[in-house]
Formats: structure tokens, sequence, C-alpha cells
């Protein structure tokens, strides 16, 4: 499925007065795509991916997904937010069970739930609780439940943003084998420049204030990406730099308010 974000800008009212979060946003993401969005704090980029997960409403512009305009959540879009959201009183198992339920039969889904916990390396885990797992299992759980629905489209928001280094690492694997085994259209929000050259087909680069698209850079190079650390280091500095300037924006800009006031 494609997606395409067309013309989007996002206002909030603060105060009297309307910020600009997002202006004039278009991407298109191609069926089976890798992109990852990535920029400093405040730059929109769960907003947007909020807009195209259709749980927020954009003050202009449309999100299309093979041309159908996005009205809301719909169950072509599966979301995997930051923290694994997972009900406490259920088990791994019946966690992934539960957006199946009204889909087909408690056998079924019980079958499907073990599919996908299989394919995140759970499947000996489905009766535990999820406080008896780890925070990397339990985003695994939900990543596994996100995908038991069969969405055309993953939207992640920072999934492992809150892990150590070498958790995170590990689940990068899982997911780069998971994409690959089914290739799902993903877009994935991210402040890691290594994160997302280590999963992304294309990594789309965000200014702030208001958040915008300054930069599309095209990450062409075959899977594990290991034996390509010296032109990985090349991207990430060019990455690094459009990332300074629009932070240094923000600085100066802070300074001038403390100054005026």
């Amino acid at each position: 499925m494609s997606v395409q974000i067309v013309q989007i800008s996002k206002k909030f009212h603060h105060h009297g007065t309307d910020q600009t979060v997002l202006d004039q946003i278009n991407v298109t993401v191609n069926k089976g795509e890798f992109i990852s969005i990535l920029g400093p704090s405040g730059c929109g980029k769960s907003t947007l991916l909020s807009i195209v997960a259709g749980l927020t409403k954009p003050s202009s512009g449309k999100v299309l997904m093979n041309g159908d305009e996005v009205k809301g959540p719909g169950s072509d879009r599966g979301v995997v937010f930051q923290q694994a959201a997972l009900f406490p009183w259920l088990s791994v198992e019946e966690n992934v069970m539960f957006p199946l339920i009204k889909k087909m039969t408690k056998e079924e889904a019980r079958r499907r739930a073990q599919q996908f916990l299989s394919m995140v390396q759970l499947s000996q885990y489905g009766k535990h609780s999820p406080h008896e797992l780890s925070g990397g299992m339990q985003q695994r759980v939900s990543i596994a439940r996100a995908l038991a629905m069969d969405p055309e489209v993953l939207l992640m928001d920072e999934p492992f943003g809150a892990l150590d280094e070498q958790t995170r690492s590990r689940l990068h694997e899982v997911l780069e084998k998971i994409w690959m085994e089914t290739k799902k259209t993903i877009l994935f929000v991210t402040h890691s420049i290594q994160e997302s050259l280590k999963l992304s087909d294309r990594i789309l680069v965000m200014g702030t204030r208001p958040g915008r698209i300054i930069d599309e850079i095209k990450v062409d190079f075959p899977r594990p990406r290991e034996q390509f650390r010296k032109e990985l280091a090349e991207y990430e500095e060019r990455i690094q730099k459009l990332l300074k300037t629009e932070i240094d924006k923000v600085v100066k800009e802070e300074e001038n308010y403390a100054a005026n006031r």
C-alpha cells in the first residue's frame, strides 16, 4: 500500500495564538518501503505519524492510502507507540489476541497470536503477565500485536527510544528480519541517526519551528549494513550537520526571547 502525505500542515491554538507545528509536508511512501522520520525534539515527527494513523486531524492537507483519504484510524494501519501500552490484566498471548477477537474465533486468534509471538521470539512467554517481561520484551509483544492485525502499513513512534543500547540493537535485528520477511510498509519515527541509517531505505530529515522536510536521504546499501560503516559514517556526518543547524536556530530564538522579556 502506498501512502501519500499531501500538503499537510498542523496548527495548535495556544494562549490565544496559533502555533504552526507542521508546515506543508509532502511525502510519498511506496509499498514495501522502510522510511524513517528523523529530526530534533519538537519538530512534529510524532504529530505527523499521528495524522497518518488517523488519530490527529490536520489543519490542512490530506493523507491518502492507495488513493483513499484517511478520515480516522483504520485496520490498514498498525501503530506501535513509544511505550508498549499492554493491558496488565491480560496475559502476553491475550494482549496479542485482543484486537483479533472481533474478526475471528478465539481459537483462530490464539493460533495467530502464537504465530506472531514466535516471529518476535517470545513464543514461550505467552502465558506470562506483561509485568514479568523486560521493557524490550514488552515492545516485542506490542510489535507482535500490531503485526497480527495484518496492517498494510506499520507506523512506529520511537518504539525503542526508552531501551538500553544493547536491547535496542537486538530489536533492530528483530525488526529488520520481520520487515524482510513480511515486506510491510513501515514509517518509523526516531531521534537516532544510527538507528535510521541501519534500518531505512530512505530518511526524511525534519527541520523545526515549524516542522518541515529539509532533506531526503536514500540509504542505498544492502542489508545487513555493518560492512558499510565508512560510507554510513559519511551519511551520519551529513545528517548531524543538518540537525545542528536546526538546533542552533532554536537556541538563538530562545536566547533572543529571553533577552527581550
